[in-house]
């Protein structure tokens, strides 16, 4: 039986139990093991995780860990310049593209409302969800940790809170997005992007009285749905403004 030690900093200590957060952990286990198995093992998705080092050694998900090793564990970076480091993943999201469980369907819409590409379904198991969050490259947003340690999904987030709008605030801090949203611009209901359009074209979809208020419109290139700056759309707005923390243009 041979004997590892591990540490975790951050925000992965809340995937552990109490007794092991912020602490150095014993663990025994039956050699050879890589160190994705182990940590996976007490409790922490991979998907959550930038930086792991051996020894001191930046290394990779598959690296095998010895008798007497210890292991250093560290979540994604925002502020610190972790380049000289060894990252998890291949390559990095040059386009945030997003996939959300059965149980995230407000989610995906808030975030279409931010102009985010963003799917959604909720009659897909887990396997077919996973193998498309690794086919497109998506960021798998999940209540469910066991679903966020398949192999095949190599970016993740585990959703902790039940409300709509503080999932929403955590998935933007934690992907830092406050800087690249285009509220607006995309589908709520169907996630194509939206076109300016001419009110003449889109007469015979409008409520009475709407043509009267409004000259501005926008419609879906999907469903063809027709959107205006209505109440709705300043009630979303000063929403959004709050998430971000200032009067946005």
């Amino acid at each position: 039986m041979a004997v590892a030690r591990f540490r975790f900093y951050e925000e992965l200590n809340d995937f552990l139990p109490v007794a092991q957060r912020k602490r150095e952990i014993e663990l025994r286990f039956e050699p050879p093991a890589p160190v994705r198995h182990l940590i996976e093992g007490l409790g922490v998705p991979h998907t959550e995780i930038e930086i792991i080092l051996v020894n001191g050694e930046s290394v990779g998900l598959e690296r095998q860990i010895e008798d007497g090793d210890r292991v250093s564990v560290y979540p994604v970076f925002e502020a610190l310049d972790v380049t000289p480091l060894l990252r998890l993943r291949p390559h990095p999201l040059r386009e945030l593209l997003f996939l959300a469980d059965a149980h995230l369907g407000k989610l995906a819409r808030h975030l279409r409302m931010l102009g985010f590409d963003t799917l959604f379904f909720n009659d897909l198991g887990d396997r077919e969800l996973a193998e498309l969050a690794g086919r497109q490259r998506r960021i798998l947003l999940s209540r469910d940790r066991a679903l966020l340690m398949r192999g095949t999904i190599s970016h993740g987030s585990l959703i902790r809170s039940t409300d709509p709008r503080e999932q929403l605030r955590q998935v933007v801090q934690r992907f830092d997005l406050g800087h690249c949203l285009k509220p607006f611009s995309r589908c709520m209901e169907c996630n194509e992007l939206l076109r300016a359009t001419d009110k003449t074209m889109v007469l015979k979809q409008l409520p009475p009285g709407v043509a009267e208020r409004y000259d501005a419109f926008l419609q879906c290139s999907g469903c063809g749905k027709v959107f205006w700056k209505g109440s709705h759309y300043r009630e979303m707005r000063r929403f959004i403004d709050d998430l971000v923390g200032q009067p946005r243009e």
